[in-house]
């Protein structure tokens, strides 16, 4: 089975050598410090399919990223394709290898197809329930499942949906839709049996890592029903898959405005308290931030000069936009984090980061106190 590989990942940085502080090593894969993400909002709304991807992810890897993310159900498997199609492109004139790339994909919701069914209800009857891939009880708001059956089915779709032969890292998706319906016991023994079908994945060659992607599911208040806590998690998958286990990765959303992860202690490892990124580095996990640009939210008022100076003493970058992913990826203990763009030009533009290195940590923490 084709996945990235050490050698083929450090090739592919190496063709960008004048970049600076862009690529890191984790889990024996180089990655780029910013990932190309794929996400819409509300994929029931036809305006979310008079666009495509395919020219954003081919701009983005001939620039330099090689992490590329999405997820069953993003556009209802649009966004898969898409990337499918540019990879296709890419490898047939041989701009790239696949062994070169970091593809990555989710499974928990619903991806119905598009164009959309008539009766989205008995499209889940039909093709969920009937096939025994879960019962009504394991969906939630008709839109999220988790049970093994469904996420290994889920799987499925996406390696077709992206034409390759397996996944580098495939997250879970947003598992803490479930917690309040199960409770936390029971929950955990959901994930129980998800992990364990996961290793199956990848003793097959299907996975070469897994992980959990949440929205606010590592970072809920501690007295919220809806937190997990990680470490919990670890041990899980020590138990199913023992100390050299796949479960390597989670993704969550960091960004200059949402900064809970670096400095809110959600978690605790050893029976201490902790933040998510100083559990991730204890465990042993990597973290891959998401949200970067909160999908535009964060520039509806401009940022003050003295985060520009702070992250850009020299004033070679342009706009906030640059200045909030120099913000992401000069954060300490993140592998990479994602934008999502559809836009070549705007890609080129985002990438102009690369120019300068990452801001020096002590104007990083001074971030936190403009």
């Amino acid at each position: 089975m084709q996945v990235a590989t050490k050698d083929a990942t450090y090739n592919f940085a190496k063709k960008f050598s004048n970049y600076k502080d862009f690529y890191t090593l984790h889990n024996n894969l180089i990655f780029s410090k910013l990932g190309l993400g794929t996400f819409n909002k509300e994929p029931y709304k036809e305006e979310n399919y008079v666009f495509h991807y395919i020219e954003g992810v081919k701009e983005a890897v001939k620039s330099g990223i090689n992490l590329i993310d999405t997820a069953s159900n993003y556009r209802y498997g649009q966004s898969e394709k898409e990337i499918g199609i540019a990879l296709k492109e890419l490898i047939d004139e041989k701009s790239i290898k696949r062994e070169e790339l970091i593809i990555c994909s989710k499974g928990g919701f619903i991806q119905l197809d598009y164009p959309f069914p008539e009766n989205p209800y008995e499209w889940i009857n039909e093709n969920i329930i009937k096939t025994k891939l879960a019962n009504k009880d394991d969906i939630e708001l008709d839109q999220h499942c988790l049970t093994a059956d469904f996420i290994e089915w889920s799987f499925e779709k996406s390696l077709k949906n992206l034409g390759v032969e397996a996944i580098d890292i495939y997250f879970l998706h947003n598992p803490e839709m479930q917690l309040l319906k199960l409770g936390y016991n029971k929950f955990l023994k959901r994930i129980e049996s998800i992990f364990k079908r996961f290793e199956k994945m990848a003793d097959k060659g299907l996975i070469k890592y897994y992980g959990v992607a949440t929205w606010n599911g590592f970072t809920n208040d501690k007295r919220s029903k809806e937190l997990m806590n990680l470490e919990d998690l670890v041990n899980i998958a020590k138990k199913v898959g023992g100390e050299e286990h796949r479960f390597k990765y989670i993704q969550t959303p960091f960004n200059i405005g949402k900064t809970s992860i670096y400095t809110m202690p959600t978690q605790s490892v050893n029976n201490e308290e902790c933040t998510l990124l100083q559990a991730a580095y204890r465990l042993g996990i990597g973290v891959i931030s998401s949200s970067s640009l909160l999908q535009m939210n964060l520039f509806k008022k401009s940022f003050k000069p003295e985060t520009g100076y702070l992250l850009d003493s020299k004033m070679v970058l342009k706009n906030d936009i640059q200045l909030a992913l120099q913000f992401v990826r000069s954060t300490p203990g993140l592998v990479s984090s994602l934008f999502a763009s559809k836009v070549p030009v705007h890609i080129k533009e985002n990438l102009e980061i690369t120019k300068i290195k990452a801001t020096p940590r002590s104007n990083y923490d001074l971030m936190y106190r403009v």
